[in-house]
């Protein structure tokens, strides 16, 4: 039986695609005994997110996964037995031309909460000779479920529960550990950073901020009247203390999202590594035009938070949509703070209710090998 596959990845913005391709390869691996061959257009990029990745090798091996520049055209062999085309990133030419009728073609789809994703998971067209399937990630049990490791939400609850694993991840990255409220950020530059850290400055509890170096670090420089700011600074405002934190592998930026009492996350791959980190978050949908991710955004409001009880559904409303606006304000961070206590109750509900669920890649691996009879 062949294990052969591979999957392409286009890195669009930054770190999301590469994020969810890197996770992705790596728990085919590791939990389902693949061979993965994991072809990406910038390894410059990827280097920040894969330990060891030397961007001048074509081809290299790395934690067992086969990593190689699409690029490299002369390096492509016989195309694999599944392949995975992430985000319609479309395959190389020259790959494509040597597909063969029966390769198993899934084109990964981005994540949304939207009810057409049911419908739509599963579907395929046709391509010349080749079959091109399309399977939507989700939030139900008819769609293709969430990346999920086998261990990861044991592995968060565990570290959120125990003090001493908390204050030596905190220790690794010079941080106290304190009982101030936790709170992690990572955002678009274009949210409306000013105005949160305006409103946890100003709310009634003493916060610790932590923010991994990324693309806001000049708008928060800003806030505190600096040019700029650098790793390891603590910038302090009355009722709040920012860490500048270095950026983080992907365990460990796992590690930080468990330990927080509140996440602030973006796009895709950091927004499901908050649902299983199991703490109350705000996600910011990646910008699109006429207002497409205000739609994503209620579609998933009103997925997860619809059976929360009123006051803790329409805080987190108010916090989403006032963050994905042109301001958050005091009053509605500190209603938000307010509800904390059940959002933390309702949300680890929530965690644990999906990941009851059939995750992701073992989703796939069943879809490829029904299409194939077994063969894969």
């Amino acid at each position: 039986m062949n294990k052969h596959w591979d999957i392409f990845c286009k890195i669009v913005d930054n770190f999301g695609d590469i994020g969810v391709c890197w996770r992705l390869a790596r728990q085919l691996q590791a939990e389902h005994g693949l061979q993965i061959y994991l072809w990406i257009d910038d390894l410059s990029v990827a280097k920040q997110l894969i330990p060891g990745l030397d961007i001048t090798l074509p081809t290299q091996v790395i934690q067992n996964i086969a990593i190689a520049s699409w690029h490299a055209a002369s390096v492509f062999n016989e195309p694999a037995d599944v392949v995975i085309e992430a985000f319609s990133c479309e395959l190389p030419a020259a790959y494509l031309s040597k597909m063969r009728p029966n390769t198993v073609w899934i084109n990964l789809e981005y994540l949304s909460a939207e009810s057409w994703v049911e419908d739509f998971h599963a579907g395929n067209s046709k391509h010349n000779h080749l079959t091109r399937h399309f399977f939507f990630p989700g939030f139900t049990p008819v769609t293709g479920g969430l990346l999920r490791e086998h261990a990861i939400v044991a592995n968060n609850q565990q570290l959120a529960s125990n003090r001493s694993l908390q204050h030596q991840f905190l220790h690794s990255l010079n941080l106290e550990d304190n009982n101030r409220i936790k709170i992690s950020l990572f955002c678009y530059p274009h949210a409306p950073i000013h105005g949160l850290l305006n409103a946890m400055a100003h709310c009634n509890q003493p916060t610790d901020c932590y923010v991994p170096a990324s693309s806001i670090l000049p708008t928060v420089a800003s806030f505190f009247g600096k040019n700029s700011i650098v790793t390891g600074e603590v910038l302090t405002h009355k009722n709040l203390n920012l860490h500048v934190l270095p950026f983080l592998s992907q365990a460990d930026y796992d590690k930080l999202l468990a330990i927080c009492d509140i996440n602030f996350v973006r796009g895709e791959d950091s927004w499901v590594r908050a649902i299983w980190a199991g703490k109350p978050f705000i996600w910011q949908p990646y910008l699109q035009t006429e207002q497409t991710h205000i739609t994503k955004l209620k579609a998933f409001l009103a997925l997860f938070y619809g059976r929360f009880d009123h006051a803790s559904r329409q805080s987190t409303y108010d916090a989403h949509l006032a963050w994905i606006g042109n301001d958050i304000s005091t009053d509605v961070w500190q209603d938000y703070l307010n509800n904390l206590a059940t959002l933390k109750t309702l949300t680890l509900q929530q965690t644990h209710a999906l990941a009851t669920q059939t995750d992701l890649a073992t989703k796939l691996v069943i879809f490829s090998k029904n299409l194939t009879g077994n063969r894969v």
